[in-house]
């Protein structure tokens, strides 16, 4: 990740540079260049590619942050379970 991203930072400065010193060039021109094809796609594919590191470190900041239970959602007794009604199998005369 880090490799493509050096290299796209050198061909965006190559880029800049070529803008500032041509003869119709501007270093206005080359500093939106570098701005626009260079700080802003980088910085979206960073925050993109680190997305699922980031998601890692929550949960496992949560996890630490619980109160001693394993369960996702914090609690430490196992949830209830529905009783069904008892009924009889077999008809009982009164």
């Amino acid at each position: 990740m880090y490799l493509v991203l050096l290299a796209w930072g050198y061909v965006v400065v190559m880029m800049a540079i070529a803008e500032a010193l041509s003869p119709q060039g501007t270093v206005l021109g080359a500093f939106f260049t570098l701005l626009l094809y260079g700080v802003g796609p980088m910085a979206l594919a960073v925050y993109l590619m680190g997305t699922p590191l980031r998601r890692k470190a929550r949960r496992r900041q949560e996890a630490a942050t619980a109160p001693g239970s394993d369960a996702p959602d914090g609690r430490t007794e196992p949830p209830a379970v529905a009783q069904e009604p008892r009924i009889s199998p077999v008809r009982e005369e009164p």
